[in-house]
């Protein structure tokens, strides 16, 4: 039978306010006998605060909400990037004593029923286009605060953090160019305003006119990010581009089927053709070839995206500009000298 507060203040001989404030820890007005007494009784009879009686004393739910697009009602469309986040993202809030609610957004609008039906105290934004977080207004987010992930929208009710994402298609174009390829595919999804895939696209084309040369427009998109569709991608790139000797895949997911399906048609990684990919999952070092790619730092992006999404419910601060990371250049046997024939 579960242990009450009228238990624990029938047995210490005090009212159930004094035992609640000392289990929450207002003890401005109770004596130190008091307390190392009722301390004594909860630790001894096993007593567990309910959460949902913690949240009210405290006027917090301490409940993040993450949301994520849905495909549809029955998926959720997380990248093994996003998974990796969200992981992490788990794990800090656990460790700041806040627990985490998955949320599945089939349409946009749904953002903003979401935040007013679980009383949150925040919540994070995860995998949306940044026309989808400008679509938020104050009347939809009411007081919850938010946090963008990977998001270049200038919405002023949301902070962010993200990677350098043109500099690190910079460094992978650098990288392929320094190895003679000129002829270089770029594969990702459609890309529009100033979001993730626009500004690795802008670093990409910027590698080439740092280096003097003219880049033959060679973009290839995919409506998922995905490995089979990567595969798919690879099968493709041979006959619809074939003076082409590299691929630059704005995910390691992505680069990794485009790389099987380029062994399918006969074109094997790296002696024909040189992949690169981006953020450097684990999965990356598992396939051969082992995958060159731009490292981002997964961990820090989460801790950071949790520090600041708590400063911001905690001290009530106004958010600051978005936090960007620095990424890494991590060269493995995905990548060689440019086929000649």
């Amino acid at each position: 039978m579960r242990v009450t507060l009228k238990d624990i203040a029938d047995e210490a001989g005090v009212s159930i306010m004094t035992v609640s404030n000392v289990v929450n820890g207002n003890r401005a007005r109770v004596s130190a006998e008091t307390i190392e007494r009722i301390q004594r009784i909860v630790a001894a009879r096993g007593y567990v605060p309910s959460a949902s009686a913690r949240s009210l004393a405290a006027k917090s739910s301490r409940m993040i909400g993450l949301l994520v697009p849905a495909a549809d009602e029955d998926s959720l469309m997380i990248s093994p990037h996003n998974v990796a986040i969200l992981g992490q993202i788990e794990r800090q809030l656990r460790k700041s004593g806040y627990h985490l609610l998955l949320r599945g957004i089939a349409q946009p609008s749904e953002v903003g029923e979401a935040l007013k039906s679980w009383s949150l105290d925040g919540a994070v934004l995860l995998g949306f286009l940044d026309e989808d977080v400008d679509r938020l207004t104050p009347g939809a987010v009411g007081n919850v605060s938010l946090l963008a992930v990977d998001s270049y929208s200038d919405n002023p009710l949301t902070t962010g953090v993200r990677s350098d994402d043109y500099t690190g298609a910079l460094l992978a174009a650098r990288h392929l160019i320094g190895l003679g390829h000129r002829e270089i595919v770029f594969a990702g999804p459609p890309f529009t305003g100033a979001g993730v895939v626009h500004q690795r696209y802008d670093g990409f084309r910027a590698a080439f006119t740092e280096a003097g040369l003219t880049w033959t427009e060679r973009v290839v998109t995919v409506e998922t990010t995905t490995h089979s569709t990567g595969r798919d991608l690879g099968r493709r790139i041979p006959t619809d581009h074939p003076d082409a000797t590299a691929v630059f895949a704005t995910a390691d997911i992505l680069a990794i089927g485009i790389m099987e399906g380029l062994a399918d048609t006969g074109h094997p990684v790296p002696d024909r053709f040189s992949v690169v990919g981006f953020d450097n999952l684990d999965l990356s070092e598992y396939v051969t070839p082992k995958l060159t790619t731009v490292a981002q730092d997964i961990p820090q992006k989460a801790a950071l995206a949790v520090e600041r999404l708590l400063a911001t419910i905690e001290k009530q601060q106004h958010p600051d500009s978005p936090i960007t990371l620095d990424v890494q250049l991590i060269e493995r046997a995905s990548t060689a000298p440019a086929h000649t024939a």
